[in-house]
C-alpha cells in the first residue's frame, strides 16, 4: 500500500517535532544531573563534617560564618590562589586544590573545631596586613602573610597543621 504524499509529509513533520522535543531537554537533564551530583557531594560533606550551614550548593559555613568551606573550585580555577579578599585560605591539596577552608579572625584557633586538622597542603593569605602561622601543636610549620601571600605546597609539612594563629596588625 502506497502512502500519499500529504501523509508522508505529515509523518515527516510529526517525526521532526518528536525529535526536536527529545533533543531540547538534553541541557536541562545535564544541569539536573549536575545539581544532583552537587547535592550528593554536599550531603556527604555534611555527614562527614556535621554542624555546618549550607550557604549554596558549593559552600558550608561553621561558627556563624567564622569558617567557610568551599567544596569545588570555580571552573578553570585549579592551581590558582583564589582566596577572597579579607580571608586567609587553606586547601586540601597542593597547588590550591579544593576543598578550601577560609578564616579571617585573629588569634590562635584549633583547626579540629572544623575538622580541618592534618589536611592542609597549600595556603593563600589575602588580607592587607598581618600574617598567619600554621602549627603542629606548638611547633611552627610555616607562615604566610601580607609580605609572602602564598604557599603552593606545604611540603614537607603537608597535613601536619592542627592550629593556626593570625597576627593582626
Amino acid at each position: 500500500m502506497a502512502l500519499s504524499r500529504n501523509f508522508r509529509s505529515a509523518l515527516a513533520a510529526l517525526f521532526g517535532a518528536v525529535l526536536a522535543t527529545a533533543v531540547v531537554p538534553g541541557p536541562a537533564l545535564a544541569a539536573s544531573a549536575e545539581r544532583a551530583t552537587h547535592h550528593r557531594e554536599m550531603a556527604a560533606y555534611l555527614a562527614a563534617h556535621p554542624g555546618g550551614t549550607v550557604i549554596n550548593d558549593n559552600e558550608v559555613s561553621y561558627g556563624d560564618g567564622a569558617f567557610v568551606v568551599t567544596l569545588r573550585a570555580p571552573v578553570r580555577a585549579n592551581a590558582v590562589a583564589d582566596c577572597p579578599l579579607g580571608w586567609y585560605c587553606f586547601y586540601d591539596r597542593p597547588q590550591f586544590g579544593y576543598p578550601r577552608g577560609k578564616l579571617s579572625s585573629c588569634g590562635r584557633q584549633n583547626l579540629a573545631t572544623w575538622d580541618w586538622q592534618f589536611r592542609i597542603e597549600s595556603a593563600h593569605y589575602n588580607m592587607g596586613s598581618g600574617s598567619v602561622t600554621f602549627y603542629y601543636y606548638d611547633t611552627r610549620l610555616f607562615s604566610i602573610g601580607a609580605g609572602d601571600r602564598t604557599r603552593t605546597d606545604a611540603s614537607p609539612n603537608r597535613n601536619w597543621a592542627n592550629y593556626v594563629s593570625r597576627t593582626c596588625s
